[in-house]
């Protein structure tokens, strides 16, 4: 491939990111479904897949309502703008915290203070190319994809610390169909992966009510006695990288 050509693709891939970027901003409402993979890889160098679906409901700009069921745990994220609610379905523990703030602020909360973040948080903020983009080093167009019978096109991305990929629905609807990071400075390249369906916006997601109702009698618990609500349940510890 000449550099006349591979630096042609790597301007309509930034293209592409961007426009996806620009569509995401721009939605006051959005509602999806997801099914996510979480690799990982054992002692004795086995690589398990733990695989989980949910669905997402935000509001910009301060609210979103979260769910994830796989096998180690059925939880749900509430918050309306003030509070944010983590539940527990199965333990039915909940806990609480004020985080009044935007959607942005909240998803850095629940990373750097409790260790809880958000499925597919990177797709979430309103300005996803700018967060995406500052440490990538190479730049891919692949092509074409289908993912659920949506043909996307292909992109991949290469930063020092991992490889991604997204998918991105053609037309005018530019929405992330999958999105794939592969950590590359782990043994065996483990992945996260998510992959997008149902994808509304605008007048056609549901009018949701993002405050927490404790129908269940769930008990309230502190941050650190609520268990398995990452992917990553409690009985598996982390690696080291290579």
């Amino acid at each position: 491939m000449s550099s006349t050509v591979a630096h042609a693709g790597e301007a309509e891939a930034k293209d592409l990111l961007k426009k996806m970027s620009n569509y995401l901003g721009e939605q006051k409402a959005i509602s999806f479904a997801y099914d996510s993979d979480l690799e990982v890889v054992t002692k004795d160098n086995q690589k398990l897949l733990l695989a989980s679906s949910g669905r997402v409901d935000l509001g910009r700009p301060d609210k979103i309502r979260a769910t994830r069921t796989g096998g180690f745990a059925d939880v749900e994220l509430s918050f309306d703008g003030k509070t944010v609610t983590l539940l527990g379905k199965n333990a039915n523990l909940y806990t609480q915290a004020e985080v009044p703030g935007t959607i942005e602020n909240l998803i850095e909360v629940l990373r750097d203070k409790f260790g809880r973040p958000l499925p597919a948080a990177d797709l979430l903020l309103p300005n996803v190319y700018d967060e995406l983009m500052p440490d990538v080093t190479d730049v891919k167009d692949l092509g074409s994809g289908v993912i659920g019978g949506v043909e996307c096109d292909h992109l991949a991305f290469r930063t020092p610390e991992v490889d991604w990929q997204i998918w991105i629905a053609q037309g005018e609807r530019p929405y992330p169909c999958r999105y794939v990071i592969t950590s590359t400075k782990i043994e065996q390249g483990p992945q996260y992966g998510i992959r997008i369906t149902d994808w509304k916006t605008g007048i056609d997601v549901v009018a949701a009510d993002y405050g927490f109702k404790n129908t269940s009698d769930a008990k309230q618990v502190g941050p650190e006695a609520l268990p398995d609500f990452d992917d990553l349940p409690d009985h598996f510890a982390m690696g080291e990288a290579k």
